[in-house]
């Protein structure tokens, strides 16, 4: 008896690929994704050929059997769903169902994170909607006042026009301050990777010195078991929002935004 291949349904959808799609990529009847779907083990040829196709681990879509008797090993590496090569490769669809689907909390640590409203005009009214339905919404940027700013600022060559992106980016998310559920923090910490988690999914944008983040890889994740690469970077969100302070617009300083 087989048991449903959830994974494989959600990288599905996440992807935007029907099975249909990817019988065809696959070069098999779509009753044979079918039956993949439903928990049947394809043969090693379509196992690489899926998990080359949707961009994913083979491990994470077909985990090996572990002995009844076998230590747990946490994790690791079956956790990664896939990588983009950098921050534009990722569909904007995918970013949209993300945040559309989340249904427990949503947490974006950043420094200017300007892409995110920018190719989403609507981003704050929906995080409002979310965190109406219940979602905790955690949305943590660079303080434009602190001394990691100035620091990534010269790193990268733009010098005070990080700050001003910083400021100019918060802009779009004044009405969620009066919103129940939705918390503005700013931080000033040494940031090695952006990132945004969306209840058990997690992109991490890691970050290359002298190069803006865009430029640089995103990791797709998905929680697996505790103790994870999952797990460390949502600690690591942790740990940098217990120290941030929260953005009051009425106490920051006057300054022109690019």
């Amino acid at each position: 008896m087989f048991c449903v291949n959830e994974r494989l349904h959600s990288v599905l959808a996440q992807r935007g690929v029907t099975p249909e799609s990817l019988a065809e990529a696959c070069e098999v009847d779509p009753k044979t994704v079918s039956r993949w779907l439903g928990g049947r083990l394809p043969h090693p040829r379509h196992r690489y050929r899926v998990a080359e196709h949707l961009r994913v681990e083979e491990t994470f879509l077909w985990p090996a059997p572990q002995p009844l008797r076998a230590t747990p090993t946490g994790g690791r590496g079956t956790e990664l769903i896939g990588t983009y090569q950098n921050r534009a490769s990722v569909p904007r669809e995918m970013w949209l169902a993300l945040l559309q689907q989340a249904r427990e909390q949503i947490d974006v640590l950043v420094f200017s994170g300007t892409f995110f409203a920018q190719s989403n005009p609507h981003v704050a009214r929906m995080l409002a909607d979310r965190a109406a339905a219940g979602v905790r919404v955690r949305l943590c940027f660079g303080d434009p006042r602190g001394s990691a700013v100035q620091v990534r600022g010269h790193e990268e060559g733009i010098g005070d026009a990080l700050a001003a992106k910083i400021r100019a980016s918060l802009t779009y998310y004044r009405s969620l301050l009066s919103v129940p559920g939705c918390e503005v923090r700013l931080h000033d910490t040494t940031l090695y990777n952006s990132l945004f988690r969306y209840d058990d999914t997690l992109l991490a944008n890691p970050h290359v010195y002298g190069q803006p983040a865009s430029a640089n890889p995103i990791l797709h994740l998905k929680w697996a078991s505790a103790g994870g690469w999952f797990d460390d970077y949502a600690r690591s969100f942790d740990a940098v929002w217990a120290g941030a302070r929260l953005w009051a617009p009425e106490q920051e300083e006057t300054h022109g935004q690019d």
